[in-house]
């Protein structure tokens, strides 16, 4: 395949070049210092992964049930309009009516 040798050195000539490299020069980890070694591909891969969020919605706080229901129009703009969070807003408000009222 035309074009697919990046590189013009022989086998023999790239050990003889590597063989050359004086010690201070080489970066291969000597065993002696655990800072100084550079990280596995098993390293390498869960650090990546433990670095990434978790796909999806976020786990919710367990103690709500999602529900349809339905709301006069006038109430829900009103809860909108109020702006983010109106949904707890909403919420709030339904559980301090609870406090003095009975649902039945």
């Amino acid at each position: 395949m035309a074009g697919s040798k990046t590189n013009a050195m022989s086998r023999k000539e790239v050990l003889a070049a590597v063989r050359a490299i004086p010690p201070e020069k080489n970066f291969v980890w000597n065993g002696k210092d655990e800072d100084d070694r550079p990280a596995t591909a098993e390293e390498l891969k869960a650090a990546i992964e433990s670095s990434r969020g978790k796909r999806g919605r976020p786990a919710g706080s367990g103690t709500k049930k999602q529900v349809a229901i339905r709301i006069d129009s006038d109430v829900l703009a009103a809860f909108r309009a109020s702006g983010a969070g109106w949904q707890t807003r909403m919420n709030a408000a339904l559980r301090d009516w609870l406090k003095s009222h009975s649902p039945v």
